[in-house]
C-alpha cells in the first residue's frame, strides 16, 4: 500500500513538472506571435511604390477583401504607386507577377498567396532582394515575411465545428465542405474542425470534400453526398460561398435541412432568416486587407510592427442575424465589411 501510494505521488510530481513545461512552451508560442518586429532596417522616404500580388478575384470574399485594400491605399498620398496583379489562383502565374513588381522597383510587397508552399520561393526573393513583404489572408510555409495577417483560421474552423457539436448534443454523421485544397485557409479551418471532431467520438465524419469556396461546386458535391448518405445531421462549410450551395441542394432534394456553418455571405444569411434552419456565421474579416496596407505604411516608416496579426472574428448567431442580414443587398455581399457606400462593389 504504501510502495502504491509512493508510486502515485511520483506520477503526480512527474506530470506537474512535464505540464508546467508544456504550459510554458505555450506561453512562448503565444509570446512569439506577440512579438514586435524592428522594422529600422526597411524605413523610407515616401513617396512609396507597393505592390500587391493578389491570389484572385474569384470568388465574393476576394472581391471585397482587394477593394479593402484599394480602400486603405486611396487614404494614404504617400503612396507615390500602388501596382496589382491577379493570380487568377494560379500560383505559377503569381511566381511570375512577384518576379514583375520586384524588377519594377517596388518598395514593399503585399501578398495574398494562391497556396501555402508554392509562393515560398517569391516571398524569400523579395527579402533577400530588401524588399519587406506583409503576408495576408493566406499564409506561407517560409519565415521569410515581415508579419503574417488574418483571422485565424484554425480559430474559424473550430469555433465552427464547437458550434455543431453542440448542436448535435455532442451524436451524429456530418460531412465536411472545405474550400480550395492546399490553401492555407481551407486546410487550417479544416485542422481547427478536426480537432473538434476527433475530441467527440460521438460525431462521425462521413465525407470531405474540397469545393473551391464556390456556390456552384459546393451545390454539386452536397447533391452527391445526399445521394450517398441517407442521414446527415449536420453540414460543416468552411465558408457561406459553399454552404450556401449546399443548402441550396438539400432544400432541391427535399431534405430536412440540419445544422449548416457559414460566413457572413448575405445569400447564407438570407437563406437563414427566410428558411429557419439552425446556422451560425463566423466572419472572415475581409477589412483585414486594409490592416495589411497600415502594417506596410508602418514598415517602410520603420515603426516596429506585431510578427502576426490576428484580426478579430464576427459571429453571428440566431440571436443577432437580424442586425446583420439584409434583405435590400445583393445576395454576394460580405456584412464584416468597413467600406463606405461610394466604395461598395457594383
Amino acid at each position: 500500500m504504501r510502495k502504491t501510494l509512493v508510486v502515485v505521488i511520483v506520477s503526480l510530481m512527474i506530470f506537474g513538472i512535464c505540464s508546467l513545461a508544456l504550459a510554458k512552451d505555450w506561453v512562448q508560442y503565444l509570446d512569439a506571435d506577440k512579438k514586435l518586429v524592428d522594422t529600422k532596417m526597411y524605413f523610407a522616404p515616401p513617396p512609396w511604390k507597393i505592390g500587391f500580388s493578389n491570389a484572385s478575384i474569384s470568388n465574393s470574399w476576394r472581391v471585397f477583401f482587394a477593394k479593402h485594400v484599394e480602400y486603405e491605399i486611396s487614404k494614404h498620398p504617400e503612396i507615390g504607386e500602388f501596382l496589382y496583379t491577379d493570380a487568377q489562383d494560379n500560383p505559377a502565374k503569381q511566381l511570375a507577377d512577384v518576379e514583375d513588381l520586384l524588377a519594377k522597383g517596388i518598395d514593399l510587397l503585399i501578398i495574398s498567396p494562391a497556396t501555402e508552399a508554392a509562393l515560398n520561393p517569391a516571398v524569400e526573393k523579395a527579402m533577400e532582394k530588401g524588399v519587406p513583404v506583409v503576408v495576408v489572408d493566406r499564409k506561407v510555409t517560409t519565415d521569410a515575411y515581415v508579419t503574417f495577417v488574418e483571422s485565424s483560421n484554425y480559430e474559424m474552423g473550430k469555433l465552427m465545428a464547437e458550434w455543431l457539436v453542440e448542436k448535435l448534443n455532442g451524436k451524429g454523421k456530418v460531412v465536411l465542405l472545405s474550400g480550395v485544397a492546399g490553401s492555407g485557409p481551407a486546410e487550417d479551418r479544416l485542422k481547427g474542425a478536426m480537432d473538434v471532431f476527433n475530441a467527440n467520438p460521438g460525431i462521425e465524419v462521413l465525407e470531405q470534400q474540397y469545393c473551391e469556396w464556390s456556390p456552384v461546386l459546393g451545390k454539386q458535391v452536397m447533391a452527391t453526398m445526399i445521394q450517398k448518405y441517407p442521414q446527415i445531421d449536420g453540414v460543416w462549410a468552411d465558408s457561406a460561398l459553399q454552404g450556401s450551395g449546399a443548402i441550396e441542394a438539400l432544400r432541391e432534394a427535399g431534405r430536412p435541412i440540419p445544422p449548416v456553418t457559414g460566413e457572413d455571405m448575405n445569400r447564407y444569411l438570407k437563406m437563414w432568416k427566410e428558411m429557419g434552419f439552425e446556422g451560425v456565421a463566423v466572419s472572415f474579416p475581409t477589412w483585414q486587407g486594409q490592416i495589411a496596407v497600415q502594417k506596410a505604411i508602418d514598415i517602410l516608416n520603420g515603426i516596429p510592427v506585431p510578427r502576426y496579426v490576428d484580426v478579430p472574428r464576427l459571429v453571428i448567431t440566431k440571436d443577432n442575424l437580424d442586425k446583420y442580414v439584409r434583405m435590400d443587398l445583393p445576395d454576394e455581399f460580405f456584412m464584416d465589411s468597413r467600406l463606405p457606400d461610394e466604395w461598395l462593389p457594383k
